[in-house]
């Protein structure tokens, strides 16, 4: 098969399954959302705000216990906040201060970071009282930069990692070695999110991709996007808390919310900015979407309807992150500016 009949092939086989899932898609969510009620106008207040750093917030991340929470600046270090008595708790130095990504451990024991250095590094958040800066663990393999990290529930042993080399990893972080290597994307790997099922993952690419990958056998068992050359690179990807959708946060502007059982978007976020998102999250309910954008502003939308129905607009720079703890008590925004902000 010469490339002209392969490139002809691929694009029937693409339009083929574009078909075969508008035959299936009789309604969207707004559509099948119109007769509730239009939710009122969010207005939401700043009750905490979290200073500390002295240079852009990259990547914010709550515990588990929906209390604390870590962050990670290119000031070279990482903070754990008390949010409720908005105090530092430990700063724990970094050997890179070029550091993208931080995660809590969902025992609550462990913090991590990554970025442009290539590894992930674990650290024992009680050592740091001792020795700030000891690390515990070093996830080393990616030959790209560590653009996001998140521990596997329901303890702290294991670790997906996703990397501008195009690959995700699972870690085992006890001896510091790669279970399984997800390849597949085209493109740096932005982003990744584990939901309600612990077998699955889902990860973001700078291919315009997001993909669902499953834990046990190291496959891709769904793809979400165009798939054309000019696609907008996804930043970021959040599961809906039941663990069935997904949502995305792209450069041009858009978010996507994909169905897993439908295997298709169901619902499109915009705005007339078009300002690229960099960040998404849900709140408890999952019908109010938090998205984090270029133009120092968070947007919230109405998950159901898809209509924007409040803005967050309090911080003097780039939204670079946006976090929901899990009791869907708050919701935490970080940003260029150094500041991180937590509202409800």
């Amino acid at each position: 098969m010469s490339w002209e009949e392969y490139q002809g092939r691929k694009a029937e086989l693409k339009a083929a399954i574009q078909r075969d899932r508008n035959a299936c898609r009789d309604t969207d969510l707004a559509g099948a959302s119109r007769s509730l009620e239009q939710l009122p106008e969010v207005k939401i207040r700043a009750r905490r705000v979290l200073r500390g750093h002295i240079s852009k917030v990259y990547a914010i991340h709550w515990s588990e216990d929906s209390r604390h929470l870590v962050s990670a600046s290119q000031d070279g270090n990482l903070l754990v906040w008390d949010a409720v008595m908005q105090q530092k708790t430990r700063l724990i130095p970094l050997k890179s201060s070029w550091v993208m990504t931080c995660a809590y451990s969902p025992t609550g024991r462990h913090v991590a970071s990554g970025g442009l250095d290539n590894i992930a590094t674990i650290y024992n958040v009680d050592d740091q009282i001792r020795t700030p800066g000891e690390h515990a663990q070093i996830l080393g393999g990616h030959t790209g930069y560590i653009s996001c990290c998140r521990f596997l529930p329901p303890d702290d042993g294991k670790m997906v990692t996703s990397s501008g080399d195009g690959t995700c990893r699972l870690w085992d972080v006890s001896t510091g070695s790669t279970i399984s290597e997800f390849a597949g994307h085209k493109g740096d790997v932005m982003f990744v999110s584990i939901g309600a099922n612990p077998n699955i993952f889902v990860s973001g690419a700078c291919d315009g991709m997001a993909k669902v990958w499953d834990l046990r056998d190291g496959k891709c068992k769904q793809t979400f996007g165009s798939g054309e050359d000019n696609a907008a690179d996804v930043n970021a990807v959040e599961f809906f808390p039941d663990g069935n959708a997904f949502a995305t946060a792209a450069d041009d502007g858009s978010c996507n919310l994909f169905d897993l059982r439908s295997d298709q978007s169901i619902q499109v976020y915009k705005t007339e900015t078009k300002a690229p998102n960099t960040s998404v999250a849900f709140s408890r309910s999952g019908r109010l979407l938090f998205v984090g954008s270029d133009n120092c502003n968070c947007n919230i939308f109405d998950t159901l309807k898809g209509e924007r129905r409040g803005i967050i607009a309090a911080h003097e720079a780039r939204v670079s992150c946006v976090s929901v703890p899990r009791d869907g008590s708050a919701v935490a925004t970080g940003s260029w500016d150094s500041v991180i902000r937590i509202f409800n």
